[in-house]
């Protein structure tokens, strides 16, 4: 604090700065308020979706069993052939209170299906079963993935808002409010010392001026005991020992 000059100006300027932030604490908050809310969310729906998905994972892989129980062991033909991929993933960003989530979809490729002759022998609707329900099990996986990458960085951002809040809160504001008490502060001390000091320096003029006063009242009265009347503190009317009847007449 003693860094900072006592003046009117600096205190304007942390004036400035204090209200600037309250105002960001103001909008960090909302955003951390916003975020836990969003969090919340994220961590329910991983819960359910995590449950969900062990249910359709065990239906998947148990139609699997069934598949391969009726149509023999296919999956060396399933290598055999061309392993073109008909669905891939992309990957979107999802802006949430200002923190980019990514977001996982899937989409077609257009790629022509392979693989078509296998079941015709016996086990064909399994195997069509197994399809659609790993297409299931893939469409709970982009899901999950997205929720657990996005909550994973919301958890991040949650931490910094969370850490940029507490030090407006505890650090920055406070520290603001202490150096502009010590600017009062000082400013009210210079405000007493001047006023102290023109108090002094009245007292010195009224003082000199009674002294000055006691001075001039001791030389009238020393002259008065002289004998001595003096024409500049003498409040007689000189034209008393004066009569118009001793004057010549003039002729003009």
């Amino acid at each position: 604090m003693a860094d900072v000059p006592p003046t009117r100006m600096n205190q304007q300027v942390y004036k400035g700065k204090k209200k600037a932030a309250e105002a960001g604490f103001k909008l960090l908050k909302k955003k951390a308020d916003a975020l836990k809310v969003k969090f919340q969310d994220f961590a329910k729906q991983i819960a359910e979706t995590k449950s969900t998905m062990s249910i359709d994972a065990s239906a998947a892989f148990f139609s699997l069993t069934q598949a391969e129980y009726a149509a023999g062991n296919f999956k060396q033909k399933v290598f055999e052939g061309g392993l073109t991929a008909r669905i891939r993933v992309g990957a979107g960003v999802d802006n949430v209170a200002g923190v980019k989530l990514p977001v996982f979809t899937k989409y077609e490729t257009g790629a022509v299906a392979e693989n078509q002759s296998l079941g015709l022998v016996g086990g064909g609707k399994k195997i069509a079963t197994v399809r659609e329900k790993f297409t299931t099990l893939l469409d709970m996986l982009l899901k999950l993935a997205s929720l657990q990458t996005s909550f994973t960085t919301l958890d991040e951002a949650l931490k910094v808002t969370n850490r940029r809040v507490n030090a407006l809160e505890n650090v920055t504001i406070p520290k603001i409010e202490g150096v502009l008490d010590y600017i009062a502060r000082e400013l009210d001390e210079l405000e007493r010392e001047d006023f102290t000091r023109l108090k002094l320096v009245k007292s010195a003029k009224e003082e000199a001026i009674k002294i000055k006063d006691a001075e001039r009242e001791a030389e009238r009265v020393a002259e008065r005991e002289a004998g001595f009347t003096s024409k500049k503190y003498d409040d007689k009317d000189m034209t008393a020992d004066y009569d118009a009847a001793d004057d010549a007449e003039v002729v003009f």
